[in-house]
């Protein structure tokens, strides 16, 4: 069985006989990039270089995985919001679409043109990596884009007042983001993950998650083909069960995570996590990597990730050690 088949298995329920080591989020290492010459601000608008960049930690330390695109803005720019592309690594939305939350459903689509690029690395990437490595298509969750778009003071405020338009501005950008994931899957990306950084519980609290993100994940996931994973920062300890009540397969958590709890928790979701992505990955000494990705593994993960997008900086010797620390 090659190794995509055998992570794909882990979506459809087989137990494996090891957890396998694999991320569905951002991935592109700074020595990976300077070994084929690319410079990542350059990659996000270049489909054959976005397929490179995602795909150099599986080339050079056979991390059997890659995901596209390389920003989470990219949902953003669609709707018309402006990127600044100068900045170091990643685009960021220069200024928010919108002052109102009202505003959200009079959007159109204003820029398709780098989804249709996201899509074309997409392919690229199927042909290096072939059956050994998955690919992950990234969206931003409901929430985080809504953060991308809106006047945050003026979010902050019509949650407290307005908290129907609210919810119904999620509702229409979850629909809006699902018809991005299944281009994404169509490209031929083997899962999508969703990236709700920003409206994790772990960052707005687990009322407020319940009241405003959950339904609108759960209406993304129904509009998504599966497997979904869903990615939360942040503690979320609290929030396993509503977690698990987004309709992903899987769930991804941090290094704030009692993966044992949530292993105790999560019935039916698969459990993703948690290497802490900058103290540790980036940061830390190999030998305490793979201490860490085995206690991961005894704490009951299904596969072991990191708890975040990669730092760009990260050292590819330190994704060897998660790799060699992975294995049985």
């Amino acid at each position: 069985m090659s190794v995509r088949a055998e992570i794909l298995s882990l979506f459809a329920g087989e137990k494996l006989a090891s957890p396998p080591t694999f991320s569905g989020l951002i991935h592109a290492l700074d020595e990976g990039l300077a070994s084929e010459g690319l410079v990542l601000r350059e990659a996000h608008r270049d489909a054959r270089k976005m397929a490179r960049a995602a795909t150099n930690a599986f080339m050079l330390t056979g991390m059997p995985s890659a995901t596209l695109p390389l920003d989470l803005c990219l949902p953003a720019e669609a709707l018309g919001a402006e990127l600044n592309y100068a900045t170091e690594g990643f685009p960021q939305v220069k200024q928010p679409l919108v002052e109102s939350v009202a505003d959200i459903a009079r959007l159109t689509s204003g820029n398709s043109e780098r989804v249709e690029l996201a899509c074309e690395a997409i392919r690229f990437a199927r042909e290096i990596v072939g059956d050994d490595a998955v690919i992950s298509g990234m969206i931003a969750g409901p929430y985080t884009l809504l953060l991308y778009l809106c006047d945050l003071k003026s979010l902050f405020i019509e949650m407290k007042k307005e908290p129907q338009a609210v919810s119904d501005a999620l509702l229409w950008l979850s629909s809006f983001l699902a018809r991005i994931g299944g281009a994404y899957r169509n490209a031929g990306a083997d899962f999508v993950t969703v990236h709700e950084a920003g409206g994790s519980p772990g960052f707005i609290g687990p009322a407020r998650f319940e009241r405003f993100v959950l339904p609108a994940l759960k209406a993304l996931h129904a509009d998504l083909p599966n497997p979904r994973v869903l990615s939360v920062c942040g503690d979320t300890n609290r929030s396993m069960s509503a977690l698990a009540e987004s309709g992903a397969e899987a769930i991804s958590v941090d290094e704030l995570n009692d993966l044992a709890e949530s292993r105790k928790t999560l019935k039916d979701a698969l459990l993703f996590g948690n290497l802490d992505a900058a103290a540790m990955l980036w940061k830390g000494a190999p030998a305490e990597i793979v201490e860490a990705a085995r206690r991961a593994k005894e704490s009951g993960v299904d596969a072991l990730w990191p708890g975040c997008d990669l730092v760009a900086a990260t050292p590819l010797r330190n994704i060897k050690a998660m790799l060699s620390g992975g294995e049985s």
